[in-house]
């Protein structure tokens, strides 16, 4: 019997992106690719915990530890984007310069409250703040958004006047204002990857699906939600 399903999770960096990819991959093949979108902590956990998925799709570093305890198969994991760090305001709010490593240390030391996000990019930003030596002057004006929740929720209720994250987590959304990505020469990079879990029984089918992912195909559709391919 054919496959006609397959279940996979992910984290809220690439929802839009495998939302799109997926039903194209469904049209063309039959074969459908719900995915369910949550905090990457709580994908991680789910299929840690032998929740029933077939594919996962994930910040590398989350899919190797995945991979170390037995619950992806390492062998079989792809790139699939290479993804970097924006900055946003609310809506209507004046964009500071982030043009380069010392105007953005300036807007964020002049920013009255600093939004960022859960994972591994928040993770490095608060790391790239104590590099600058600042960490401390900011301790109090820090909000981490809750987990599956976006930074640009903050930035519109007007919770945060400067926000970080991911951009494919950036773009589109109401009430903020997109300022763009992080200078090069301090980009924050996460590639995410995506393996079959080592309890589908439908590995086959998750490897055929991995093969269209990483395909030339998907290529513009990587661009255009704000990745790159890896």
């Amino acid at each position: 019997m054919s496959t006609t399903e397959i279940r996979g999770i992910c984290s809220m960096a690439t929802r839009g992106l495998l939302a799109e990819l997926c039903a194209a991959y469904s049209t063309h093949g039959g074969v459908r690719v719900p995915t369910g979108a949550v905090a990457g902590l709580d994908a991680a956990r789910a299929v840690a915990a032998d929740e029933p998925f077939d594919v996962v799709f994930l910040a590398a570093d989350a899919i190797a530890k995945l991979a170390a305890a037995g619950k992806v198969d390492a062998a079989s994991q792809v790139a699939l984007v290479n993804s970097g760090v924006a900055a946003a305001v609310p809506a209507g709010a004046a964009r500071p310069d982030i043009s380069t490593e010392a105007a953005l240390r300036e807007a964020v030391l002049a920013a009255p409250r600093i939004a960022y996000s859960t994972g591994p990019s928040g993770v490095a930003l608060l790391e790239l703040f104590r590099t600058w030596g600042i960490g401390e002057a900011l301790r109090n004006r820090l909000l981490q958004a809750p987990s599956g929740v976006p930074v640009g929720t903050l930035l519109a209720r007007g919770e945060a006047s400067l926000g970080f994250q991911q951009l494919s987590e950036l773009i589109g959304l109401e009430g903020i204002d997109l300022i763009g990505p992080l200078p090069e020469a301090i980009q924050i990079n996460t590639v995410f990857s995506a393996a079959p879990c080592t309890a589908s029984k439908q590995r086959a089918a998750v490897r055929a699906l991995l093969e269209f992912l990483t395909s030339s195909d998907c290529n513009e559709a990587k661009r255009r939600h704000g990745m790159s391919p890896a």
